[in-house]
């Protein structure tokens, strides 16, 4: 199959998702970048785009190789509230680059608002959406192709968000960071995409906080939520790259291990290639991946859908499918590994013979 060629004239998220084509969405930054020295965590910001613009591009770029047809800003928690007197910069920096380096291929570029740190405690509409209209003005002024409201786990604040971000008159993506039970005042997700949709967005779903298999059960239920309300809306989904099927109504963030030692429960590539395949086959079609989602995990994705997008992204020139490059080995026991069944049907050691399989949430 065909390596991805130039990019022609770009076609819009909705042209391309109402033509049943897959979006592959990104990956993970804060994660990433806190791991390469970047990010901070604990309030989890994103002043990286002005502090370390290159490590940002970086992480775009390889993203871009992996298959990925969206360039997110990184915009995480930049709103006036988290950031202060920062935050017109930073959501200024990570527009243009995104826009740069979506320009090196045939991706578009998506402005992400998140939840604020006020809803918990104050639940004032017209501040919450102040911050939010904030963040808008400068997407807009960077004519941002589409915009997304993610990581909400409260369904009144993303409704809140969406109705902001419809009045740039572009796209609108809403996804929330809830599990199968729901959002943290017990709205079904099923509710939760009902009332998303009725606000505007025309893309709905989760990321964040579930791995994929819990996240596409959450997305079942909200598919079935819409076709029992009578309403149309695309899917999209953004989970971990972790194992967590030990999570609580909370998430990743209530499990000990957060965020300091997760890597016990990445996935493999393989596991991803799964994943893309049964979002597809429920109907998915905007896929991608949130915290602890490398850019290998991308090109899994880009690689398990080559067939229905029609080719292969650029970095899998360097990746023989289903482990095909073992093949030039000199070891016969590894060459018997350049197989499809071999590595669908491993179950990969943790290497860990002291330590649980799974963990008990904090809270």
């Amino acid at each position: 199959m065909a390596l991805a060629g130039s990019p022609g004239a770009k076609k819009g998220i909705l042209e391309r998702l109402d033509s049943g084509e897959v979006v592959v969405g990104d990956g993970s930054f804060l994660i990433t970048l806190e791991k390469r020295g970047y990010v901070k965590a604990g309030l989890w910001t994103s002043e990286a785009v002005v502090e370390h613009p290159n490590a940002v591009r970086q992480l775009h770029m390889e993203f871009l190789r992996a298959g990925s047809n969206v360039m997110q800003t990184f915009t995480f928690s930049a709103s006036e509230d988290k950031m202060e007197s920062q935050w017109e910069a930073v959501n200024t920096a990570a527009c243009d680059l995104a826009r740069e380096v979506a320009n090196k291929g045939d991706a578009l570029v998506a402005a992400g608002i998140c939840q604020t740190s006020l809803y918990k405690h104050h639940k004032d509409e017209a501040r919450i959406k102040k911050l939010f209209r904030q963040q808008l003005e400068v997407f807009a002024r960077k004519n941002v192709d589409f915009l997304i409201a993610e990581y909400f786990e409260h369904a009144e604040e993303a409704v809140w968000a969406v109705e902001v971000l419809k009045e740039a008159r572009k796209p609108v993506a809403a996804t929330m960071c809830i599990g199968p039970e729901g959002d943290m005042h017990g709205v079904t997700p099923g509710e939760c995409a009902v009332k998303l949709v009725k606000a505007g967005a025309s893309i709905v779903g989760v990321n964040c906080r579930f791995g994929p298999c819990t996240s596409l059960k959450t997305m079942r239920l909200m598919k079935e939520g819409l076709w029992a309300a009578g309403l149309k809306a695309h899917l999209m989904v953004q989970p971990l790259g972790f194992h967590m099927p030990d999570c609580g109504k909370g998430g990743f963030v209530d499990l000990p291990e957060y965020p300091f030692a997760l890597e016990p429960r990445v996935a493999t590539r393989w596991d991803i290639q799964k994943y893309a395949r049964e979002a597809y086959n429920l109907g998915v079609r905007y896929i991608g991946g949130c915290c602890g989602f490398e850019p290998y995990h991308i090109r899994a994705i880009a690689e398990e859908l080559a067939p229905e997008r029609g080719f292969l992204p650029p970095s899998s020139d360097k990746h023989g499918s289903w482990g095909s490059g073992l093949n030039t080995h000199t070891k016969p026991w590894i060459r018997a590994r350049a197989r499809r069944e071999y590595w669908e049907n491993l179950l990969p050691a943790s290497g860990r013979p002291f330590c649980p399989s799974l963990s008990k949430p904090d809270a």
